[in-house]
């Protein structure tokens, strides 16, 4: 493991990576196959192949896949540990200390509530919660790298001065690598990179907004795609299947990659 500490460590400090999200064994060796340098697990493509929506997994069902997924493949895996499945901060350090026992590189944080009415917890209280997943990796004596998410672009709160404020905090309160998921203009990206400078951002990109390279030129070090990979696959399979369910027809089909292709993918 602690090569992939070393390695998952190496690739945020040099230029921009690009971290994918597979859901499942064959989808996580597939993106090591096409030269992807880390993969990164994704909490709504692992809660749709379970046929649940996103955040109703459980904290045993999750520890379960990081430990899968890490097990699977030789690069460094980063585990998206929701809000870590408790709202305590000593729960935090609990579960934590958990996930970091099954083999993945780097964990992240998030501070959204999953309640509509009040979608972030406040700000005193995330920054407690992220002190205290510090506090359990720390205690681990593991490598694991701590990414601090707010989510306010994702739940209603689009505010950038409030999530830039919330970064600024996860990254005092010892987070190695900060995120805020739904931020996609680049005044928004630039101000967010050069608030937490030196430690590398992470932008989400959920959609055919932006470029690698436009990314890198201002100044991203993680590019992540969330579920998105898991909803183009989602996308092709509801197409055929309502073909056939609607028309009887099986054109969409005559798309699909050949068996003995995929056969020869996991040959070994």
């Amino acid at each position: 493991m602690q090569a992939r500490w070393e390695e998952f460590r190496r690739l945020h400090r040099e230029g921009c990576f690009v971290l994918p999200n597979p859901w499942d064994i064959g989808t996580a060796r597939a993106l090591v196959q096409l030269g992807f340098r880390a993969l990164a697990t994704t909490s709504s493509g692992f809660a749709w192949s379970l046929g649940r929506a996103d955040n109703r997994v459980r904290l045993e069902e999750a520890l379960a896949h990081f430990y899968a997924i890490a097990s699977a493949v030789e690069v460094p895996v980063n585990a998206d540990f929701e809000g870590a499945f408790a709202v305590e901060p000593a729960r935090v350090v609990e579960h934590v200390k958990r996930a970091t026992e099954t083999g993945v590189a780097g964990l992240s944080i998030e501070d959204s509530t999953g309640d509509p009415n009040e979608p972030l917890f406040p700000f005193s209280l995330s920054v407690e919660r992220m002190q205290a997943a510090r506090e359990a990796i720390d205690a681990s004596g593991t490598g694991v790298l701590l990414t601090g998410r707010s989510e306010g672009f994702i739940v209603g709160r689009p505010d950038l001065d409030e999530t830039i404020r919330r970064l600024k905090a996860y990254a005092d309160a010892g987070a190695e690598c900060l995120y805020a998921p739904g931020i996609r203009s680049a005044a928004e990206i630039r101000a967010v990179v050069e608030a937490v400078a030196p430690k590398p951002v992470n932008v989400l990109a959920y959609g055919d907004f932006t470029t690698v390279a436009e990314l890198t030129a201002l100044g991203v070090r993680r590019i992540s795609v969330g579920g998105a990979l898991a909803r183009v696959a989602w996308t092709c399979f509801l197409e055929a299947a309502t073909e056939i369910s609607e028309s009887g027809t099986f054109k969409n089909l005559g798309r699909a990659v050949p068996g003995p292709v995929l056969n020869g993918r996991f040959a070994n």
